[in-house]
């Protein structure tokens, strides 16, 4: 898959076969619409154009705070697995925001992509206010000869998938539920960092992380059985590791402030630095608040054993 991010400097597509969109989790619905696209430029012999955004749309139009399925780079190896020849992520700036449907069509798409065929799902919008539309599209169909492919909403809400039913399954902790929808297990990296050292002190150490992108979706308060890759400084990549995390307050210690720990099963290696790759597997249980550290400690032992048993299956 070849990556564009200057829309000036893009060569010339075989009969490009393009479709719109931000793609957040690359998901089950997303990938109807890509699998469609490619179907499509087999059978005349173009090539497949995704064109995206960076940063999210909703970064410029909105002050409300993200939590976004992918960072950009997740978002580009997804696309990459999906089979897509060309991505083009496109600056979403206030400017760009600003254009109107009318000239999103005109100065944008025709003039920059000369698409062969255009296909989007039932519900697109673009321009300024969301004023574009199918309707607006196919009044240049002809005229500039391409091709306008519209999916349906039944193709794509069979399952009812969506971006937004992801977000609030894992906001809620159901992992389960979220990757049903995704089609692959929820996951996101954490850079190792410094803690307060406590559960080593009852046999349970943990590694801290730190996401350094704040529009990453954190899941829900809770305890996990997760699967771990280390990603080292130097660039090597572990084994997968089996653990338990927990996102929380620490309430039992009084914790001021939300942390994600998790501790990685039979693996006692000062990894500070290095990257942690966490891969959500199932949900154990909420986060409570425990009498003292024996009660807790005690917790950790029957949370381990649960894990580990459903990592197994």
């Amino acid at each position: 898959m070849k990556v564009f991010y200057h829309i000036d400097q893009l060569p010339a597509f075989n009969k490009a076969v393009i479709t719109i969109g931000t793609f957040d989790g690359v998901h089950l619905g997303h990938l109807q619409i890509i699998e469609r696209l490619k179907k499509e430029a087999a059978r005349i012999g173009g090539e497949t154009v995704v064109i995206t955004f960076q940063p999210h749309p909703r970064k410029i139009v909105s002050t409300q705070p993200l939590q976004l399925i992918n960072t950009p780079s997740e978002k580009i190896v997804l696309l990459e697995a999906a089979g897509i020849d060309n991505l083009v992520v496109v600056p979403f700036t206030p400017a760009f925001a600003a254009q109107s449907a009318l000239g999103y069509v005109q100065h944008f798409l025709i003039d920059h992509f000369h698409p062969h065929t255009i296909i989007i799902g039932y519900d697109h919008q673009f321009g300024n206010k969301r004023t574009g539309n199918y309707q607006l599209l196919e009044q240049f169909a002809a005229s500039h000869q391409f091709a306008l492919i519209e999916i349906p909403a039944h193709e794509i809400e069979d399952n009812t998938i969506s971006s937004t039913k992801i977000r609030e399954a894992l906001l809620l902790g159901n992992c389960k539920e979220a990757a049903n929808y995704l089609g692959y297990a929820y996951f996101f990296e954490g850079r190792v960092v410094e803690g307060n050292k406590l559960g080593r002190t009852i046999g349970y150490p943990t590694a801290n992380l730190l996401v350094d992108d704040e529009d990453k979706l954190i899941p829900g308060n809770g305890v996990y059985a997760v699967k771990a890759q280390l990603l080292q400084a130097s660039g090597a990549i572990s084994n997968t590791l089996n653990g338990m995390m927990n996102i929380g307050m620490r309430p039992t210690v009084d914790g001021t402030k939300r942390v994600i720990e998790v501790n990685l099963f039979d693996f006692d290696r000062d990894i500070y630095g290095d990257i942690l790759k966490v891969t959500l597997q199932h949900y154990l249980r909420t986060e409570q608040k425990f009498s003292g550290l024996d009660a807790l400690k005690q917790q950790l032992a029957a949370d381990k054993l649960q894990a580990k048993q459903l990592l197994l299956q």
